[in-house]
């Protein structure tokens, strides 16, 4: 399989998720667009990096997708070094935890427009491209979360329980339009801020760092391992392969077992 010509937006890739799928997608020869926030050299240098790893074209734009304002301004941005793109990913997320008596009202709107509205913007302005080159694969990342609840999460729950609705209504305007749209619901995966959430676990309780993570896992994955981002990029790489064309409305759980509780 090749996505040589194919031109690649990943939201939220300068780490984590988005940079495993970001790398995965170069590796089958499709130029990226990288979208996030972070240290500005390190950015550079993971843009950098995927170019000279993988001969391919790589682009940075770091607009703020909060607002309809800010998905204007990326693909307004994109102009000059390509026309449109061939695969999106709606992968950028932010998390919140509060009951929800005191969950604040500015966060629920935040996670709201960056994990639903966000993709929406960026879909609608994505497909006319796509139609115009009858080819397209759009990937939403939804999560667990969007199949089965947690508490005290209650904003983050809602998006991707709406992400995935979003995507079947996409899958369905194009079905005989050689586009697809799919959403991926993963479980723990092992990206840095998880790293982190492990980190703070083995500290306060005392615990070696695989015994936290042992413990953390128990929670909710059976297979007591995390997923990793290049696992998730393998997943998105196949959902953008003629083999996959016609996987769409879907929802493809990577959750060790979690879901199937």
């Amino acid at each position: 399989m090749t996505l040589q010509n194919k031109t690649a937006l990943i939201t939220g890739s300068t780490s984590g998720i988005g940079l495993g799928i970001a790398r995965k997608l170069a590796s089958k020869g499709a130029s990226i667009v990288l979208n996030g926030f972070g240290d500005a050299k390190e950015i550079e240098a993971i843009r950098i990096a995927i170019e000279n790893d993988y001969k391919v074209k790589a682009f940075y734009l770091p607009a703020d997708l909060s607002s309809e304002h800010g998905v204007d301004v990326l693909f307004e941005r994109t102009q000059g070094f390509c026309d449109g793109f061939d695969i999106i990913v709606n992968n950028a997320g932010i998390q919140h935890v509060s009951p929800i008596e005191n969950f604040p009202a500015e966060k629920w709107q935040l996670i709201q427009d960056l994990m639903l509205s966000a993709p929406f913007h960026i879909i609608k302005r994505a497909l006319p491209y796509m139609r115009k080159k009858s080819w397209g694969r759009i990937i939403n990342i939804a999560s667990v979360h969007g199949k089965v609840a947690s508490v005290n999460k209650s904003a983050y729950v809602a998006a991707k329980h709406g992400l995935i609705g979003l995507s079947k209504v996409v899958a369905l305007e194009t079905a005989q339009e050689n586009i697809t749209c799919n959403s991926i619901c993963p479980g723990w995966v092992l990206t840095p801020l998880v790293e982190k959430q492990v980190d703070l676990r083995a500290g306060k309780d005392g615990l070696s760092w695989d015994d936290a993570k042992n413990a953390l896992l128990a929670e909710k994955q059976p297979s007591g391992e995390f997923a990793k981002p290049e696992e998730i990029g393998a997943i998105v790489s196949f959902l953008c392969s003629d083999d996959a064309a016609q996987i769409t409305g879907s929802e493809l759980t990577i959750d060790g077992g979690w879901t199937a509780q």
